[in-house]
């Protein structure tokens, strides 16, 4: 990981903050990560990206081969959620106000690799620094009846409070990050776990989907007694980002690629493969459900 990161230090790291993401734009966050992370092998380029959204769940693939995927979507719409299926892989996880979605996109050096594993720890050593000040233990462990279990769940005392997911494109990594910082967190377990029952009746927490119990998570400023502010978070967390490459974030990354024809394409060109993945979801719910206006 050394090796690795005196390998980054020769390239300015960049800030790309969408702050808060219409549910008409919800295909936007993940077709720039894309964008990105592909961006990142090309130039070898370090991004650190933030985006949260309002009331929405992030499904994964799987979750669209629910026995009654239908029935569980629709209980999502009447809970007033908008659902929608992600491109990297994991299960469903809510993010609503209160929620904060970071990407921590690397170039994956041909001579200087990082693997999955080490991937996730480089954002884990993240998070764990960034709260270095108070005394609590971070452990990355499954919590096996969250939802979205994965063996990097990070957790204290047992509670989680994020979880970890992973795209790789050509020469780029994203290591993703869901981070409960504040709101209802148990009623966000209850909601994943009644999207579960209605999608699987009698088979709930069988066939690889979660037994979802609501108390295994909490909100991070809950687990920390403290109450950060999303504009706190992320000015620690990239305040920690850019310390690894002893230079200053760019922070006009996103102003600047925005004016290029060929980034903007790219955009297009991604936005289009989400709506073709979220098909499904739009036969299930009808009209112009899901597009980017």
């Amino acid at each position: 990981m050394k090796k690795y990161i005196k390998g980054l230090r020769s390239y300015a790291p960049k800030l790309a903050d969408q702050q808060v993401v219409k549910q008409s734009d919800a295909f936007l966050p993940f077709a720039l990560t894309d964008v990105l992370t592909a961006e990142a092998g090309e130039n070898n380029s370090a991004i650190i990206h933030f985006w949260e959204f309002e009331q929405t769940v992030i499904l994964g693939m799987k979750d669209s081969r629910l026995l009654y995927f239908p029935e569980a979507l629709n209980y999502l719409t009447k809970q007033e959620y908008h659902p929608m299926l992600r491109s990297s892989g994991g299960l469903g996880i809510v993010a609503d106000q209160g929620v904060l979605n970071i990407s921590f996109i690397l170039p994956n050096f041909p001579d200087n690799k990082l693997n999955i594993q080490q991937g996730y720890e480089f954002a884990v050593q993240i998070v764990k620094q960034v709260f270095s000040d108070f005394p609590v233990t971070i452990e990355a462990r499954e919590i096996s009846d969250s939802y979205c279990p994965g063996s990097y769940d990070l957790s204290i005392d047992g509670k989680k409070f994020a979880g970890l997911a992973q795209r790789r494109i050509k020469n780029g990594i994203s290591v993703m990050l869901y981070l409960s910082v504040s709101g209802n967190q148990k009623k966000r377990g209850e909601l994943m776990a009644n999207f579960y029952h209605a999608g699987l009746k009698e088979a709930f927490g069988t066939n690889g989907f979660p037994p979802v119990n609501p108390d295994t998570m909490e909100n991070l400023n809950t687990l920390l007694k403290t109450s950060f502010s999303m504009t706190q978070l992320k000015e620690k967390f990239s305040h920690v980002f850019q310390n690894l490459f002893d230079l200053t974030l760019d922070d006009t990354y996103l102003e600047t690629m925005n004016q290029s024809k060929k980034f903007n394409q790219s955009i297009l060109n991604q936005l289009e493969r989400m709506e073709n993945r979220n098909a499904a979801i739009t036969d299930i719910l009808g009209g112009d459900y899901g597009k980017n206006s």
